[in-house]
């Protein structure tokens, strides 16, 4: 950056677990005079909050991108001001359901100074307390701005004139007691977005879906507002995808539903073998859906009298506080699913004053420290090796637009076996380097074998299927014991994540 530090105030957006690494990371620096943390929710722990009460209706439209249904809220002519509450669907509510446990290895899943008290797969409530423990243990819990939703953040001149910026965020706080909204601004230095990507639900267009949507009302749902098989109770259930949750909902809807349980599903998962667990039909991908209430495969079987609809078909980045028109480009392209002018998942070419952790699909928690810590380094202006040029960074952008293209991959997923998450935190490593000799700042931590060993063998599911085994109550034989897998059935270690 150049000339001194210039960023003497951040505001984090999100209090989640990518939020908590990084009001560490810039509490460590000691390079800051204000540190915010906004967070929506009326606690830390992101996506990790258990909501037991949801709104079994909220779906939203097939096919939709965020931006139509997430869209921004109207924001008050005049500043600060008190409003009527706001009534808008803001997707705030997380998915988290019952039986929920973590798909990566605790060692993985904590940061580097702090582990889980159990694993290597914990129960929900684990990582939700976890977050919260972890803004109290380095004391950056007064940083917290609780109740608190960031509605737009807009790039300003700096007071200075030196031709730097700022960052104005204009801030809604929802007051119980007086049912009303408080609308304020505050301006920032440097702003980094930590509010993650489990949010706004997302359904496929399918032929005749919005139609039978709306003919039959509730029996179509996302896994969102999905908690507990018992409200399946006796009815014939079709479930949609074959990742983690629709993996998880399909196995434990056999305790309830009348069997089987269909899964429609467009690929193999690598946990899956020849034949699917028992209680469960697999179908292909779903063609179209009639208004008698049949619904069509690929390979021309149908389905007659099917109770409910469940699609676990994940979710869309969404950023509805960022202003296009102030900002003078958008933040994410949703249709080529990537962040616009981005570098290393994490950089902004156009604003060094910003930038993002917790974005990419790679180990979570302990990547998003590497990510915190370097953005804190640079915000510091302490980076021992400066980024890239601009050009640099446009032709890697490029350059990995066009290869994930052609291999039909996520732009932002990160690979582990082919060595492209070591690449990856390797760079943070470098960008960051050591902190001061009096203490200041935090040190990228090692990937040590220990964590290495239980990437690789320590897996969630069951690889290859149970080979039908029954249970004693019917249910699939050890659906949810995490297992050590044998070197030769090692493959796309974080495809699931």
């Amino acid at each position: 950056m150049g000339g001194g530090n210039k960023i003497k105030s951040v505001a984090v957006i999100g209090a989640g677990a990518a939020g908590a690494i990084t009001a560490a990371a810039l509490k460590a620096e000691e390079a800051f005079d204000v540190i915010r943390v906004f967070e929506r929710r009326e606690c830390a722990g992101g996506t990790w909050i258990y909501d037991a009460a949801v709104r079994p209706n909220l779906l939203v439209r097939p096919g939709a991108l965020p931006d139509e249904v997430d869209p921004p809220l109207e924001i008050p002519q005049s500043l600060p001001t008190v409003t009527r509450p706001n009534q808008q669907e803001r997707f705030s509510t997380t998915p988290i359901y019952d039986s929920l446990t973590t798909n990566v290895p605790e060692i993985a899943m904590s940061f580097s100074d702090a582990r889980f008290p159990y694993g290597p797969f914990a129960p929900h409530h684990i990582p939700r307390q976890y977050i919260e423990n972890y803004f109290a243990l380095h004391k950056t819990d007064s940083f917290l701005v609780l109740n608190t939703t960031v509605e737009d953040v807009s790039r300003i001149d700096h007071p200075s004139n030196d031709g730097s910026t700022q960052w104005k965020l204009t801030l809604r706080k929802h007051d119980a007691f007086q049912n009303a909204d408080v609308w304020w601004e505050e301006r920032f230095d440097g702003v980094i977005l930590a509010n993650g990507h489990y949010s706004v639900p997302t359904i496929p267009r399918v032929k005749g879906l919005e139609e039978y949507i709306q003919k039959y009302p509730g029996r179509v749902v996302h896994s969102k507002s999905y908690r507990s098989p018992g409200v399946y109770q006796s009815k014939r259930v079709l479930v949609i995808g074959n990742s983690a949750s629709g993996t998880d909902l399909s196995r434990e809807l056999i305790s309830a539903a009348q069997l089987p349980v269909y899964q429609s599903k467009r690929s193999k998962a690598w946990w899956e073998g020849d034949s699917p667990p028992a209680g469960i039909e697999w179908k292909p991908v779903v063609s179209e859906y009639l208004s008698d209430g049949r619904i069509l495969f690929d390979d021309g079987t149908y389905l007659d009298d099917i109770d409910a609809v469940i699609y676990c078909t994940g979710y869309k980045p969404s950023y509805p506080f960022w202003n296009t028109s102030k900002n003078g480009q958008p933040l994410w392209d949703d249709r080529r699913g990537k962040l616009v002018k981005s570098y290393w998942h994490t950089f902004f070419r156009d604003f060094p004053n910003l930038g993002i952790v917790g974005l990419p699909r790679v180990l979570t928690f302990r990547s998003f420290e590497y990510q915190a810590i370097a953005l804190a380094r640079l915000f510091a202006n302490r980076n021992p090796v400066p980024l890239p040029p601009a050009g640099e960074q446009r032709a890697w952008e490029d350059e990995r637009e066009q290869v994930r293209r052609r291999e039909r991959r996520k732009f932002h997923d990160i690979t582990w076996d082919d060595g492209e998450t070591h690449e990856w935190l390797q760079g943070f490593l470098k960008w960051s380097g050591l902190g001061t000799l009096t203490g200041q700042g935090r040190i990228p931590p090692p990937l040590t074998k220990e964590m290495v060993w239980a990437i690789e063998n320590l897996k969630k599911y069951r690889p290859g299927g149970d080979d039908g085994k029954k249970g004693p109550n019917g249910e699939p034989a050890e659906a949810y014991e995490w297992i050590v897998v044998e070197e030769s059935r090692k493959r796309d270690v974080l495809g699931f994540v």
